[in-house]
């Protein structure tokens, strides 16, 4: 899965909404009852796109694109120092 231009970054951002009703205003998909980080985690333990649409069926794939997209959003511009510790 490839995000090509911000633009479509941006299209796609829309389709991740927050409702402070549903999962406490964490971000969901489309107001729907699938949280970002549930996307998210599946693909992270390494189910497929297509699994992930298999098991939800009024999903689309541009909703898991739309996941990633907020995921680098939100990561874009972090920076981690690294923790140097001085030898005892």
């Amino acid at each position: 899965m490839k995000i090509a231009r911000t633009m479509d970054q941006d299209d796609l951002l829309k389709r991740i909404t927050v409702n402070p009703d549903i999962f406490g205003g964490k971000p969901i998909i489309r107001g729907r009852r699938l949280a970002v980080e549930h996307v998210l985690g599946m693909l992270a333990a390494g189910d497929t796109p297509e699994t992930i649409l298999a098991g939800y069926s009024w999903l689309e794939r541009q909703d898991i694109l739309a996941c990633l997209a907020y995921a680098h959003r939100i990561v874009e511009h972090e920076r981690v120092e690294p923790f140097i510790q001085a030898a005892a």
